[in-house]
Parts: structure tokens; sequence; C-alpha cells
């Protein structure tokens, strides 16, 4: 006789492994037939959730809000692993720039449309703003990996694409304590709270990641470097932890963390040794987060509420692809002249602006915590992961070489 434990025991072994089967196979079709992965788990979702229905998990389980959690992290810190600080010296003013005052610039243009669109509160409008804000890593990073995009131009949008996944994050729980009355509306006093949280995170990933990596990195301390992807993990996780226990962003330490990790020669720790392993375990890690996060969103999406709101939900996503996204490159490039951007680099970037992993981790967490109107941001949020990455992700290549951005360089010679 099954007892009640038993029973969530055979639950989650069930959950894991039709997810992860579900996901190999889309995996292999994304590959056969050039299409980002993500696409195809979100319909793999679809189809066995809505569809089939043999995967039913409520966005509230916590389950589910785990892997958002863990995925979340893991990706984050990935991501930040796979920035070169000697890269970040020559566009350090433009990233900066994406990925703060950038963001702003994305969340207030979808927060007033949204408002008027869907006929949601605006303290509602910039919550979706805020969660659909930021690009995704885990989409771009893999499209670069194989088109050879000038280095300028990559270390530019990878390095946004880490850094305003914390920034949009830090925004929306921000916005969300002021609509839980956690805290009240004030320019002044949310300034204050963002720099403090984005902030201590960084600190806290500093003090971590760098603390960490000496057990495995240091010629004389580095007791831990057999174990160095279990390591990671461990900085990761722990990091977001520390970060959330302090009241200060998690996912800005792990990034931070990450970024500590990826340059540990520039501190004198050495993994020159490992890099094959930890790239090679954080490539299998992320994908079965990825897999993880966007089967249980296609799952868990609501169609009565996207038949709804179709056509406002396409109208945010134009205005996001073709009039947020353009005016936070423009004005965020527009005070780095050292930088000496083309329009044809500009107009790259202004394509390159998939919607994804965070932005679905966001929008179940609120989905969770039965925020009100959490059923329209959500199903916003979808559409615009499904569209511009199915539309934008999958002609990444094509508008490269139209622009006359693609070096034809061999795999080889790419920066570890």
């Amino acid at each position: 006789m099954e007892t009640e434990i038993s029973i969530q025991i055979h639950h989650i072994l069930f959950l894991f492994i039709m997810i992860l089967s579900i996901g190999m196979i889309s995996g292999k079709i994304s590959i056969l037939f050039k299409i980002p992965d993500v696409v195809l788990f979100i319909v793999a979702g679809i189809i066995i959730g809505q569809g089939l229905q043999l995967i039913n998990e409520e966005s509230a389980s916590l389950y589910n809000q785990f892997i958002l959690v863990v995925g979340a992290a893991l990706i984050l810190f990935d991501g930040g692993r796979n920035i070169r600080l000697s890269g970040l010296k020559k566009v350090w003013l433009t990233v900066t720039l994406l990925s703060i005052p950038g963001v702003m610039v994305t969340i207030a243009v979808i927060g007033f449309a949204a408002h008027y669109l869907l006929g949601i509160p605006y303290l509602y409008a910039f919550l979706l703003g805020s969660i659909i804000a930021s690009t995704d890593p885990a989409s771009i990073i893999p499209v670069f990996k194989q088109v050879k995009i000038r280095p300028k131009v990559r270390e530019t949008v990878e390095s946004e694409s880490a850094f305003n996944d914390a920034t949009a994050s830090i925004m929306t729980f921000t916005i969300l304590a002021i609509i839980l009355k956690e805290q009240k509306f004030s320019i002044t006093s949310s300034l204050f709270d963002f720099f403090k949280t984005a902030g201590g995170g960084i600190l806290v990933g500093c003090c971590l990641g760098y603390l960490i990596s000496i057990s495995v990195a240091h010629l004389k301390l580095g007791f831990l470097r057999d174990y160095t992807t279990i390591a990671m993990i461990v900085t990761a996780l722990s990091t977001y932890l520390i970060g959330d226990f302090l009241d200060v962003s998690g996912l800005m330490a792990t990034f931070t963390a990450g970024l500590i990790w990826g340059n540990s020669a520039r501190f004198g720790l050495h993994m020159h040794d490992k890099l094959n392993e930890m790239g090679h375990f954080s490539e299998n890690i992320t994908v079965i987060m990825r897999m993880l996060i966007f089967i249980l969103l296609g799952s868990q999406v609501d169609f009565l509420i996207i038949y709804e709101y179709l056509w406002q939900s396409l109208g945010l996503i134009l205005l996001l692809m073709f009039v947020a996204r353009p005016l936070t490159v423009f004005l965020s490039t527009w005070p780095d002249w050292k930088a000496q951007w083309t329009w044809k680099e500009l107009l790259f970037m202004c394509w390159v602006r998939e919607t994804g992993v965070i932005p679905a981790a966001l929008a179940g967490v609120i989905l969770g915590m039965g925020v009100k109107h959490a059923d329209i941001i959500s199903s916003v949020t979808f559409m615009a992961i499904l569209l511009t990455i199915l539309i934008q992700a999958s002609t990444t290549a094509y508008v490269g070489r139209k622009l006359g951005i693609v070096e034809n360089i061999p795999s080889s010679t790419k920066q570890e």
C-alpha cells in the first residue's frame, strides 16, 4: 500500500523522467530543423500538459517553485561565468547603460502601453514591464556559439543579457513589494532600495564566490580541486540563498559569483585545467534547467486568457521589439562614443533581444504567489518568450550576415 510520501516521490520521479525524456527528443528535433530548443520545449509542454494531460503541475506547487528558483540561479551563474572582464573594458559604459537605465526604458514603454492595452492598473502594468524587460543569456549564448559575430558586439550583447536579468529581477521584486504593501511607493526610497539590493547582491557574490573559488583553485589552499564542478553548484545556490536571506538580490549575487569564477585568473586563481570539465558540466546543467522551466511553462499555459488578450499581447510584443528595444539601444550607446558603434552593429543589437528563462521564472513566481492579474501577465510573458525566440533567435544568423557583422573564424579560436 502506497503512503502519501511514496506517492509524492513517485510523482516527482515521473515529472522529472517525463520532462527530461521529452526534452531530449525536442532538443534533437531542434538541432535537425535548426530551431531554438526553448521553442520546442514550450510546444512539448503544451502537448503533454494541455493536450495529453500527462503533466498537471500547478505553478504554485513547491516542485514548480523550486525548479524556477534553482534554474534561474544556475543559468545566471553560468551567464556570469561566460563573461570576460577583458572584453567588458571596451564596452563597459554601453553595457552599464543597457543593463540599468535601458531596462527602465523598456519597463516604462511596456508599462504605459500595458495599462492602456490590457486595462490593468499602472503598478501591475509596470510589473509586467519589469518581468519581460530582460534579454536571455540562455538563448543568446548558444546562438553566438554557432554564429561568429564580431567580438565587440557579441561581448556586449552577452554581457547585457546577464546583467539586465539581475536588474529586471530586482525591479520585479521591488514593484511586487509595493503591490503587496510591504513598502510605500517613493522614488527616493525605491532608488535607494534598488541600489541597496543590487549592491548587496554584488557584495555577497564577490565575497562568497571568491572564497569558494579559493578552495578549488588556490595552489596551496585548493583542497576541493577534485570537486570543482560540485563546488560550482554550491557557489551558485549558496550565493542566491544567502543573498535572499540577507534581503538583497540573490540573483545578482549568483551572477556576480559566476563572474568571479569565469575570471578567476585575474584574481590569482587558476582553473585552466578544469575549463573543459566545467564547460561541459555547466552546459548540461543549464540545458536540463531550460527543459524543466520551459516544458513546465508550456504545460501551464492558459489558452483562454491568451485568446482573450491575444491582440493586446501582440501589440505589446511588437512595441517591445520595434519601439522599446531600439530606444534602449540607441539611448544607451549614444553617450559611449569611445566604443565607435556603427549603424549596422546597432541595428543588429536592436534585433537580438530574446525573452527567456528569467522572465519565465519570474512569471511563475508571481503566479505561485497568487498576485492579482498574474494570469494576464503570465500569458503576455509566454507570448513574448515564444515570439521573440521564434522570430528573432531563429533569424540571428541571417540578420548578422545581411548586416555584414558575421566573421568567418575557426571555432577553435573562440575565446574560452
